[in-house]
Order: C-alpha cells, then sequence, then structure tokens
C-alpha cells in the first residue's frame, strides 16, 4: 500500500503515480491510495486503509476486538481512537467510527502491527477489555462482558496487565464484580 508523501523521502515526483496507474501498474483503491494490481486484499485490508488514512489513528473497540480474536462481533465500521483535540478525519470512502481519548488512555498499550504492508497501531487486547468497559454505553456491556471472558478463555494476558489498564481508563470498579465471578 503506497501514499503519496511516502515517495517524498525517495525523491519521487507524485506524477509517476497517475502514469503508473494509467499504465495499470499500480490500482488506485481510494484517495490517495494505491497498491499493486495483482495484490492480495486480506481479511485486515479494511484496517491498512483507515490506518494509512488517519495516521495519529489506533485501531480500537470493536474493530481491536476483531483483530484479537476475541469477539463474535463483526463490525462494518473501522474504530479508530483519535485525541479528542485532534481534526476529525475527511474519509468518506471509509465507513470510520472515531472515537476520542485522551492522555495515558490514548498512547498507552498501543501495539504496532504491520498488515498489508501498512504499520497498523492498535490497541492491545487488555487495553481493549479496559476500552469496552469504558465505552459500555456505546458497544454494549454484553460486548464487554464477552471480550472479558474471551480475554480469559483464550489467555490473552494477565489479571496484572488488565487491571493496569483498566485503572488508566479509570473503570475499576465497574470491572471488579465481573471479574471476581469470572477469575
Amino acid at each position: 500500500m503506497l501514499r503519496p508523501r511516502d515517495l517524498e523521502p525517495h525523491g519521487i515526483p507524485r506524477e509517476h503515480l497517475r502514469r503508473l496507474r494509467t499504465k495499470g501498474l499500480l490500482k488506485q483503491v481510494g484517495r490517495g491510495l494505491y497498491v499493486l494490481p495483482d495484490a492480495d486484499l486480506g481479511t485486515h485490508f479494511g484496517l491498512a486503509t483507515a490506518c494509512k488514512r488517519v495516521p495519529h489513528g489506533v485501531v480500537c473497540l470493536l474493530s481491536a476486538l476483531r483483530f484479537h480474536e476475541m469477539t463474535t462481533q463483526a463490525p462494518f465500521e473501522v474504530w479508530m481512537a483519535v485525541d479528542r483535540r485532534a481534526r476529525l478525519p475527511k474519509a468518506p470512502e471509509l465507513p470510520l467510527r472515531i472515537v476520542r481519548f485522551s492522555g495515558e488512555a490514548l498512547w498507552q498499550g498501543v501495539d504496532k502491527e504491520t498488515l498489508e504492508g501498512a504499520e497498523v497501531r492498535v490497541y492491545g487486547p487488555a487495553k481493549t477489555v479496559a476500552d469496552c468497559f469504558k465505552y459500555r454505553n456505546k458497544i454494549g456491556v454484553d460486548v464487554a462482558v464477552e471480550a472479558l471472558r474471551d480475554y480469559f478463555r483464550l489467555r490473552k494476558g494477565t489479571v496484572d496487565d488488565l487491571w493496569k489498564y483498566a485503572g488508566i481508563c479509570r473503570v475499576k470498579s465497574v470491572m471488579r464484580p465481573y471479574m471476581e465471578a469470572l477469575v
């Protein structure tokens, strides 16, 4: 996956992208996003595209649960966290659901993965579960409890990791009864 700004450090003019697209050597998959015509667009192509379009965002909540295989939900939107003061991304061709985080809740627990040739920033399993409890009114308490259950069942991390992120997200008192029931 390639964006025109990726060519600037190499001194390649953006006009070459248009020429390669005209010759059929590149395929445009979105505004300012190009791939090889025979590229295999896998299951995480939507996440990679969203992270290229919103480089300051982090994949969160339902999309992060799906990435870590901790849910039965199949979100049609890519859930992304941005800073509470950041400008909202303009990407009408992408189904995005933007939530605003701030401070430690935004930058703690971020894992960097490479998917479809793009760097994808996604919250780790423990941080994702804590976020689900924080945004339980948006995604549903049942989804948050399912995520917690799958976190323990699939051994995605320790109780200490989960408790650390529960403190950062300020949901310790909310999560305590559910954790006591499951552990």
